[in-house]
């Protein structure tokens, strides 16, 4: 009999986390424990099935989900006292797993090292900035249709090159064909790929594609990793797509253990290539009957009537002038209560207005405050309101009206960024220090600016004037006029970029407030501080994609008119999106405006969902729609004219199965064009009471507190424990708040040296020491460095690159002989604490006569063991603590740790400390008081170095 804890899990969830062996596919509704049950599979796996961790992977559609099964993973592996190394696990998104295969295998692929993965921004500004490579293309325009302007022509050039790669369509095909729009995207597609290729560039597409394409390549990669990943999960299945599926039955075709797990009535992803017949064709797969269903329709989430509400929801498809039927397009399923003490209230109802907005605002308003005056809720956290979008005008007017009337809004995707008051006082401030360019500003002289960036600009610096007219902010004056000067003078060259004045500005009020608040705030008290991290490190992307470092004469003001008119008029008109915190589910003291989409897989005890005048919309592009009839590996699937009902339908059961103990409908209700609700609801709606008519009465209702997010977080020693111990402060603005530096230190020499190494190693572990020469590992040299250059846009001088060449042959000569006793190369290790996960990786393992020894590389001379002792100690614990992981990892034990000095030429090259059990304890309890203190945000020590100071970006409001 199994000893296995099962916990809480009901009958059918138990099924599925026992059927381990052969295909499974799980139907999970909302609220029904799917995440639950993905951690005890996992478990049963390790615990009952003796699986080692490698041999499993868990595919999650976002970040968030895979930290969350990791953090639990983890927590049950300390609660049964079983030590594995986490890291070996493959948990994540399909991307991040797709990124470690190409990672763990890059001489396969066209990438080399140091390549540069471009975010959705990036992608497109690259594009931008190359779009006359793309316009010599015959029947360009064409192409695009009604596209003229350069950055919109650009984003549906990725929309084009997304679906290329993501349906692995062979392009190559598109020449002979007689449509000059298909011709034309072939050769787009090559001077891409050539673009991506010599500037060693990765998108988000292009991920899966490099991978997919590597495991078709190369039979010996393949095979290595289906031999090893014998048990994967994929979550969220219904929103994968083709290239994804493809890469699925790759990897698992050896072992066949897959279980997928999804909900089609929650399929939202279409617009990003996701397709719903992924999960209805799975069991199709397999030989008949190999596939085994199991559905989980206990819903532990909700109250019954909320339950009954959306269940309905998906069975009316019909209505005044509109019908339509799922047919094969759905699981049948039944969502039937799990909870216990359920109460018999009508806890689905509406809130509605039916004379102006302003009243609907007021009706929103006096819900909120009824519900607080009941002192049913004890957070406004436990409110959430779901909109089809939150930039709509009127959502934006609604959450402008509630913070007026003290009601705090988080809303981090309504694209209210750059009209913050902090965004709007830092953008005048650095405007008001280029004189010429407020000149041009003033009088209207950027035609390409236009007028709406034109007003915004001077909004920004009338903003900026009238709080420096205040006495107290003399300092600041006097700063900004000298800065004024010299950027007007052009006598020299300036020892700092766009990003190092944003720096120098945090001296000055009211930016220092900002940088001073406690972070054990919420995050909409930090709201303002995480704005201006964001815009710093927009600011200084936009320096590293302009390869500028320092403003100089000629330059300045090219560069500047770029800054303002070019790169931040294309984000403003964008749409940037305020911090998101991982950490917490919902901000304590505001009520939440979320997307329906942003709201999947979280749930709230009382859900407000608005955006009821919607209709089911077409979302069709014509040339997509001819390359899926001629070029697509799969024909179209569902119905085309009914596809908009099914997505309508799937996405607003989403947002009202997101409602724990209360749902509310609002429509400001009106007829005739635009109305509301639209007819899709018009029944739905009519049938709830109003929430008026029952005088606001709470008395029944119980609702719950929203639930704890602990998700476990990852430090590493050098990222996070030495940085924390040489400053707080640092660890503050860098680590917590995510500034980019400037000054990035002497990084880059040792980066070259340190791959150079790894090259070398690997050579060794794939038995071709023969390789190992002087001019191959010169090749592996200038390549690693070229890329280098490529992507850090720096540079050594020629004596600093032989000095770095010289460091790797003499580490070879002295090496060459202890070839055969490498064991392992960059050995990912971590340690599951309580309260985080240690992480790190070790540079070398090395074994002999039954034992090891690791090796870290310093590419540095030798330090004085005397002078640098406490620098070395500190060196020392972080090895004890690998050595501990590696020992359990490999069930060896490890005799020495070693720090090897490659910049050491005479001497003896190496530090080396025995293992000494007993300070491990130690080690790890100071780890934890460190951790301790980062989690409670004490930032206080300051670091007491002269020399790490005066390298710091943090400097000017230090006053160091």
């Amino acid at each position: 009999m199994s000893k296995f804890k099962y916990g809480s899990a009901n009958k059918e969830q138990i099924e599925a986390i026992i059927t381990t062996e052969g295909p499974l596919l799980i139907i999970a509704g909302p609220g029904t424990g799917k995440t639950f049950t993905l951690v005890k599979r996992a478990m049963y796996l390790i615990v009952e099935k003796n699986v080692e961790p490698n041999n499993i992977m868990i595919a999650t559609f976002t970040e968030k989900a895979a930290k969350e099964i990791l953090t639990r993973i983890s927590n049950e592996l300390i609660k049964a006292n079983i030590k594995i190394n986490v890291n070996e696990m493959y948990i994540g998104t399909f991307h991040s797993i797709c990124m470690r295969i190409i990672k763990d295998n890059i001489e396969y692929t066209r990438l080399k090292k140091n390549f540069r993965l471009l975010d959705r921004f990036e992608q497109q500004y690259t594009i931008f900035q190359n779009i006359s490579k793309f316009r010599e293309v015959e029947n360009f325009n064409l192409l695009m249709g009604n596209e003229k302007g350069t950055w919109r022509q650009s984003a549906k050039l990725i929309k084009y090159i997304s679906t290329v790669n993501e349906e692995l369509l062979d392009y190559e095909k598109f020449i002979n064909d007689e449509n000059e729009s298909i011709k034309a995207l072939r050769e787009v597609m090559d001077i891409y790929n050539q673009l991506t290729e010599e500037e060693n560039l990765l998108d988000f597409s292009t991920i899966q594609l490099e991978a997919f394409n590597l495991l078709m390549r190369e039979t010996s990669v393949l095979s290595k990793i289906q031999n090893q990943i014998k048990y994967l999960m994929i979550d969220e299945y219904q929103d994968t797509n083709y290239i994804q599926e493809q890469i699925i039955f790759k990897i698992c075709s050896t072992h066949n253990n897959i279980c997928v797990v999804g909900d089609d009535d929650q399929g939202l992803y279409r617009f990003r290539g996701a397709t719903i017949r992924n999960i209805f064709e799975f069991p199709n797969k397999f030989t008949k009957g190999m596939c085994k269903q199991i559905s989980l329709v206990k819903n532990y989430r909700s109250e019954k009537k909320i339950i009954d509400f959306y269940n309905k929801w998906m069975d009316i498809t019909y209505g005044t002038r509109f019908k339509f039927h799922w047919g094969k397009y759905r699981y049948s399923k039944k969502i039937i209560p799990g909870r216990e003490g359920l109460k018999d209230v009508e806890s689905v109802l509406k809130v509605s207005s039916d004379e102006l907005e302003s009243e609907w605002q007021t009706e929103i308003l006096k819900t909120i405050k009824k519900l607080m005056e009941s002192k049913k809720i004890t957070d406004l956290n436990q409110i959430a309101f779901l909109f089809r979008s939150v930039k709509n005008e009127r959502v934006i007017k609604l959450s402008r009206f509630l913070e007026k009337n003290n009601i705090r809004v988080y809303s981090p995707r309504s694209e209210m960024f750059f009209d913050r008051k902090e965004l709007k006082l830092i953008i005048g401030a650095i405007i008001a220090t280029f004189p010429l360019y407020v000149n041009k500003l003033n009088l209207n002289e950027f035609t390409y600016l236009g007028e709406k960036h034109n007003r915004y600009y001077i909004s920004c610096l009338l903003l900026f004037n009238n709080y420096l007219r205040e006495s107290k902010n003399d300092n600041l004056k006097t700063w900004i006029k000298h800065r004024a000067y010299e950027h007007l003078s052009g006598n020299s060259n300036m020892d700092y970029a766009y990003s190092g004045l944003i720096y120098q500005l945090f001296q000055f009020e009211p930016f220092r407030s900002y940088l001073d608040d406690d972070l054990s705030k919420g995050v909409a008290d930090l709201r303002p501080l995480r704005n201006l991290s964001i815009f710093l490190n927009m600011v200084a992307k936009y320096e590293y994609l302009h390869n500028i470092s320092v403003l100089t004469p000629k330059s300045i003001d090219k560069n500047t008119e770029l800054l303002f008119n070019m790169y931040l008029k294309f984000l403003i008109d964008g749409g940037i999106k305020e911090f998101e915190d991982d950490t917490e589910y919902a901000p304590s003291g505001c009520v939440s405006f979320l997307t329906i989409h942003q709201s999947k897989g979280l749930e709230f005890p009382i859900v407000v969902v608005g955006s009821l005048n919607s209709t089911p919309r077409k979302n069709n592009d014509d040339l997509l729609d001819l390359l899926e009839t001629k070029y697509f590996h799969r024909t179209s699937f569902e119905h085309k004219d009914s596809i908009k009902y099914y997505d309508f339908w799937r996405l607003y059961y989403t947002a009202f199965s997101r409602a724990q103990n209360l749902l509310i409908l609002t429509a400001n209700v009106k007829e005739g064009r635009g109305k509301e609700p639209s007819k899709y609801f018009d029944k739905t709606y009519k049938s709830l009471t109003e929430l008026s008519d029952l005088d606001y009465d709470f008395s029944e209702f119980e609702f719950d507190n929203v639930k704890d997010v602990n998700l476990k977080s990852n430090y590493s020693f050098t990222s996070h424990i030495l940085l924390y111990e040489n400053c707080a402060l640092q660890y503050k603005f860098f680590k917590e708040i995510g500034f980019t530096p400037v000054r990035m230190g002497a990084t880059f020499f040792g980066t070259l040296v340190h791959q150079t190494i790894e090259d070398i190693h690997k050579a060794v572990l794939r038995k071709e020491e023969k390789l190992i020469t002087k001019d191959k590992i010169t090749e592996w040299f200038n390549n690693n460095y070229n890329y280098l250059v490529k992507k850090e846009r720096t540079y050594l001088g020629e004596s600093q690159q032989k000095s770095a060449l010289n460091q790797v042959i003499r580490y070879t000569l002295r090496n060459a002989e202890l070839w055969d006793k490498i064991r392992e190369a960059e050995v990912e290790i971590s340690l599951v604490k309580e309260d985080y996960i240690l992480e790190g990786t070790v540079d070398l393992v090395r074994g002999d006569n039954n034992t090891l020894e690791i090796i870290d590389f310093k590419a540095e001379k030798k330090p004085d063991l005397f002078r640098d002792k406490e620098k070395i100690e500190r060196y020392r614990r972080q090895l004890e603590v690998y050595a501990h992981i590696i020992e359990e990892r490999f069930g060896e034990k490890v005799s020495k740790l070693n720090l090897y000095y490659t910049g050491e030429k005479d001497g003896v090259p190496v530090i080396s400390f025995p293992k000494n059990s007993k300070s491990i304890d130690k080690t790890i309890e100071e780890f934890d008081k460190i951790v301790g203190k980062i989690q409670s945000k004490d930032f206080t020590k300051l670091s007491q170095s002269e020399v790490l100071c005066s390298n710091c970006d943090m400097r000017y409001y230090c006053k160091k």
